[in-house]
């Protein structure tokens, strides 16, 4: 069972995420947070498998909160349940360290399957923000299609390598030894199809927008 922490706002918008999940036995909530001070409280307190999260609670900053949540908490997932624009912020809020980003436009349906994809330990990206790119040049969708099949950690590092940090600092961050590391690089090269760190770097924050 995977243990969930709701951090939004809106009473309804809790509710409604209580309701489903309660529906599934692969669930379990642990808390509910209304603005930052209860959010980072709840995750000090009982760090919970996955955090539901709008980006715009009281007295937080959206993406950077996000980046700074997952530096704090690298193990736990996080999905982006906003009423942002999904085409403006998905892809930003999975380069920050979120592991699926849904918007509140979305049906049940689409939630659920997101939060499944996650406590696998997947991406969820809806597809159909996929084929909002397909109007941009052949070479952007192709890298965005190469980076949804990366895994969860292989993002954190790529996250990580992308603002600066080097192999020690990352083994320290995600609690993993400088080897694995360098293994996951390798495997980045290969997967976005770059030949080197510069290139890595480049692409990934292709996926950076507005």
């Amino acid at each position: 069972m995977k243990t969930v922490l709701i951090a939004d706002h809106h009473p309804i918008t809790r509710k409604g995420i209580t309701s489903m999940l309660k529906k599934n036995e692969t669930f379990s909530i642990i808390g509910k947070a209304t603005n930052a001070e209860e959010l980072y409280d709840s995750l000090r307190e009982n760090t919970p498998d996955i955090l539901i999260m709008e980006i715009d609670i009281p007295n937080i900053n959206g993406i950077n909160a996000l980046r700074g949540i997952k530096t704090e908490f690298p193990g736990m997932r996080v999905l982006i349940f906003s009423c942002h624009p999904e085409e403006i912020y998905a892809l930003r809020s999975i380069k920050s360290g979120a592991a699926g980003y849904v918007p509140k436009t979305a049906n049940t349906k689409t939630f659920m399957k997101a939060m499944k994809q996650i406590a696998k330990g997947g991406i969820f990206l809806n597809e159909e923000l996929t084929s909002t790119f397909t109007s941009r040049n052949v070479g952007e969708s192709n890298a965005i299609s190469r980076y949804k099949k990366l895994s969860s950690r292989e993002i954190e590092v790529l996250n990580l390598l992308s603002s600066g940090k080097r192999n020690k600092d990352i083994a320290n961050a995600l609690d993993i030894n400088e080897k694995t590391v360098s293994t996951y690089k390798t495997r980045l090269l290969k997967k976005l199809k770059v030949d080197n760190l510069a290139d890595l770097i480049h692409q990934s924050r292709m996926f950076q927008f507005g």
